[in-house]
């Protein structure tokens, strides 16, 4: 538990396209806040448009941090970002500033917000490879099955398309005999969390999904995936398989029609925007949900009014 003189971390979360964005920039303002991104996808130079990236205005707007950290080839761990998102929560504070952090990767914001770290399970090579076995024979939908029936809340947490962090999930499972989501050590909390949640109605939300995705191609997706194939990086890297980059790829492969990218990136936000719902009611009761269409700035504000921006 943290004590009264523990920092106040504000922290916004909420599914994609809910206006996360928006209102971060408006909170920043207000409070004279810098944004620390916990969005896995944001990290990626290169990666833009698909991502729904802030964009250079609103950065040179408000000061982010941890986006546009990374090479698409250099995958960023929990760990790793857990620790630069440490250093850069600090950093704000030492200049007497508020730190928001923004995000919808659930496991990203509790590796900060819950002290959280890694499952000490050594690797079993030979374990992992038949794992991975299993999934080019049956594939990785079938795989994460398999994982959701032994540990619902790290299903809900892995992405189905993660091959690589599914089979290390299952991997401690069978080694340990233990679930997943319950080996994470939780530390002692570094901050006093006010954390407030973005929500829509479903079909309002699906409706602004829609609209993205038409925004994405206009704004040139396919002109970005393309950009990254030509310098090299490979369609099968774990940051390629960010929902549009995949679809676009298979579409510059000529196996895939723009409309049907269009129709599969609907699905798989729909998705994904389920989980990450689950996952927040799941893990986290102590979110203050507003409706992003009909908040009243003012009350979120009053929420954060009465903390200490530093120790």
């Amino acid at each position: 538990m943290s004590s009264p003189d523990t920092p106040a971390l504000l922290v916004l979360v909420g599914p994609t396209a809910v206006g996360k964005t928006e209102l971060s920039l408006q909170l920043a303002a207000r409070l004279d806040g810098e944004i620390v991104s916990a969005d896995s996808r944001l990290f990626y130079r290169g990666m833009d448009i698909g991502t729904a990236k802030p964009t250079p205005a609103e950065r040179a707007r408000i000061p982010h941090h941890l986006i546009d950290v990374a090479e698409p080839d250099q995958p960023w761990s929990l760990t790793v970002f857990q620790k630069a998102a440490a250093g850069a929560i600090a950093d704000i504070f030492r200049r007497g500033r508020q730190p928001l952090l923004v995000g919808g990767t659930g496991q990203y914001v509790h590796a900060v917000t819950h002290g959280w770290s890694p499952p000490v399970a050594a690797p079993n090579p030979g374990l992992r490879s038949t794992l991975e076995k299993m999934a080019g024979e049956h594939g990785k939908d079938w795989l994460h099955a398999r994982l959701a029936a032994l540990d619902p809340e790290a299903a809900i947490a892995i992405d189905a398309r993660n091959l690589r962090r599914t089979v290390r999930a299952l991997e401690v499972i069978l080694a340990t005999g233990r679930k997943f989501s319950e080996q994470r050590g939780r530390g002692q909390g570094l901050y006093r969390l006010v954390t407030i949640g973005l929500t829509r109605p479903r079909p309002e939300l699906y409706a602004r999904i829609d609209a993205r995705i038409e925004a994405m191609f206009a704004a040139g997706l396919l002109d970005e995936v393309r950009a990254l194939l030509a310098k090299g990086y490979s369609p099968d890297l774990p940051t390629m398989s960010a929902i549009g980059y995949r679809e676009c790829a298979t579409v510059l492969r000529g196996e895939m029609t723009v409309e049907r990218a269009k129709v599969q990136m609907r699905h798989l936000t729909r998705v994904f925007v389920r989980r990450q719902a689950n996952w927040f009611k799941l893990t986290d009761p102590g979110i203050h949900w507003f409706d992003a269409g009909a908040f009243d700035l003012e009350e979120i504000i009053q929420l954060v009014g009465d903390s200490p921006k530093s120790p």
